[in-house]
């Protein structure tokens, strides 16, 4: 197959592009490794990126002209969506593409609009949902990107949701659960793998968590969950990378938070680790916690159990697929510091439980989650859409989405 994917923002050569950066690189590798054509579209955001790039795994890189060739905020990104729906029209008007596959909302917006006219089948990735902010953090940024979203999930021919949590709320917004498919993300075993060297540590126990720093990861839980645990210290993963400058605000809240607890001294944020420095770090670990009051996936904790380390996380979104409870992992209710004390005072009470659950987790991130497997299910749901007969996009260009008309 001929397949563009569109990332508006996440360039898959771009090393300190973070965990959207990654995921669509591994995907696009491993459908290369597959034998099938990929071109990635993304928005130039700098004067010394080429027009194209191949990338080493075997994929194309277009760097799209919409807008300044300078980083911008994804809040301003919206309104460059018509531009960018108006260069993909014409290079696919030239190279016809067999299946495109948006990745975050924005892209599809700029999607749906450059292929309705040319018939091209698309596929529409959210990756995390408005209804979702709007649902835990009071809204979602900016007002109209719901009603967006809606329109898309009923213009694609087909969605691949990350976890099946998300299917539901993508069942509310009107398309026919068989238009859904549920293909979860992936993880590379050669580098997160128990084999290799682990971060030095001293005499306590350690749990590691990690993510961006916002509230709604839920670190808040982990450093309260350290009052209960007087003997183990906690590191946490994330932020701008080189370390979490003073400046940084929900760094500021999880020291002032930690401060008042009486634990500064047992947590440590050390910062955005490059992506080959983090299974150092969680093979340091005892115990990865990951406690989000809602997460589409539950990267970091795929990541621990590929590096054979037994994962505590809440029973939430992605983390409820990813975590077999009592098999790979243990599943406790969401933020609740209380339980997730009790459950890790268990868990190194007992070594042998920690070691099956490391071990079973590892083999459960290989055999399930392996960026080839996880490639060729999406080439199925690909395939799924190719094979069936074209449905008219419910967007029309020009409607009011934030773009003009191709």
């Amino acid at each position: 197959m001929k397949i563009s994917m569109v990332c508006d923002h996440a360039d898959p050569l771009d090393r300190s592009g973070g965990t959207r950066s990654r995921q669509v690189a591994e995907l696009s590798a491993g459908l290369a490794r597959h034998g099938h054509g990929v071109t990635v579209y993304t928005r130039r955001d700098a004067r010394s990126l080429p027009d194209e790039a191949i990338a080493n795994a075997g994929y194309r890189v277009v760097y799209v002209p919409a807008g300044p060739a300078a980083p911008l905020p994804e809040g301003e990104l919206l309104p460059l969506m018509g531009t960018f729906a108006r260069y993909l029209h014409a290079r696919w008007s030239a190279d016809r593409p067999t299946v495109v596959h948006a990745h975050f909302w924005m892209s599809g917006l700029a999607t749906q609009v450059a292929a309705r006219r040319l018939g091209c089948p698309t596929v529409q990735t959210f990756h995390t949902l408005g209804v979702l902010e709007r649902r835990h953090d009071g809204a979602a940024s900016p007002p109209d990107r719901i009603r967006i979203e809606e329109l898309l999930a009923r213009g694609a021919g087909r969605i691949i949701a990350p976890c099946t949590d998300e299917v539901i709320d993508i069942a509310r917004m009107g398309p026919r659960r068989t238009h859904v498919s549920v293909v979860p993300y992936g993880v590379d075993p050669d580098l997160f793998s128990p084999n290799g060297y682990a971060a030095r540590k001293g005499a306590r126990r350690r749990i590691v968590t990690g993510g961006r720093l916002v509230p709604h990861k839920g670190f808040d839980v982990a450093i309260s969950a350290l009052t209960d645990l007087p003997d183990v210290e906690l590191v946490i993963a994330g932020g701008p990378p080189d370390g979490t400058p003073r400046t940084d605000p929900e760094a500021q809240r999880l020291r002032t938070l930690a401060d008042t607890l009486g634990v500064s001294d047992r947590v440590a944020l050390c910062g955005n680790l490059a992506r080959e420095r983090m299974p150092t770090l969680l093979r340091s670990a005892d115990a990865v916690v990951c406690t989000p009051w809602y997460e589409p996936f539950g990267i970091v904790a795929l990541e621990a159990m590929a590096c054979g380390v037994p994962v505590v996380a809440a029973a939430v979104g992605g983390l409820l697929d990813t975590v077999v409870h009592g098999v790979t992992g243990i599943l406790v209710p969401p933020r609740d510091p209380v339980a997730l004390a009790a459950e890790l005072r268990r868990l190194f009470s007992d070594e042998p439980t920690r070691a099956a659950l490391g071990a079973a987790g590892r083999e459960h991130a290989s055999a399930r989650y392996s960026w080839d497997r996880i490639a060729s299910d999406t080439a199925r749901a690909y395939q799924r859409l190719t094979a069936a007969p074209a449905e008219p996009a419910a967007l029309e260009p020009g409607s009011r989405a934030g773009t003009t008309p191709v």
